[in-house]
């Protein structure tokens, strides 16, 4: 992946995590910096990257889905359920690269999705069973079915890279960054 194209993925990641309330704003406009660091150089990336801290949490929503039109990326407004499944993506993504743990991320989607998200289900599922070993720390297995946190957080882990194989941008012929 270019440089560009990585700017590109975690400008989207972020705009989906934004439109679930994972990320604030800020983090938004951070990315959209990153961006135009990278390459991407866009009218509305501009105007989204001059955005203040003070600023990006009243002017993102009016300029993100602008910035992302100009990029071919796409916007998901809040609610959305594609939007939850892009957010949900992402997070799998920074749990791969160390940014949360097996459990964080579990608890995320589980608190964010509760079991209704059919994309997810399994991971809310998982983030019950971290819940049963909590409280059986001592000898750090379930008591209805001998697993080790090791084995759940190996289950999270594949779930994680199932869902993060998903490419963050759209990839082929009609895709183009800037």
């Amino acid at each position: 992946m270019t440089p560009t194209e990585a700017a590109a993925s975690a400008l989207q990641d972020h705009a989906a995590l934004w439109s679930v309330g994972e990320v604030r704003a800020s983090d938004v406009v951070n990315a959209a910096c990153d961006a135009l660091i990278a390459g991407l150089d866009t009218p509305g990336l501009r105007i989204l990257a001059a955005c203040t801290r003070a600023e990006a949490d009243y002017d993102v929503h009016d300029l993100l889905p602008a910035a992302l039109d100009e990029l071919g990326l796409t916007f998901y407004p809040v609610d959305d359920e594609a939007g939850h499944e892009a957010a949900a993506r992402a997070l799998a993504r920074r749990m791969l690269a160390g940014e949360l743990t097996p459990r964080e991320f579990t608890f995320r989607i589980h608190r964010r999705h509760g079991h209704e998200l059919p994309l997810t289900e399994r991971l809310a599922e998982l983030d019950d069973e971290y819940g049963v070993l909590e409280y059986d720390d001592e000898y750090d297995v379930l008591e209805y079915g001998d697993r080790t946190v090791a084995q759940v957080d190996a289950e999270v882990t594949a779930e994680a890279r199932r869902l993060a194989a998903h490419p963050a941008i759209p990839t082929g012929p009609t895709h183009t960054l800037g």
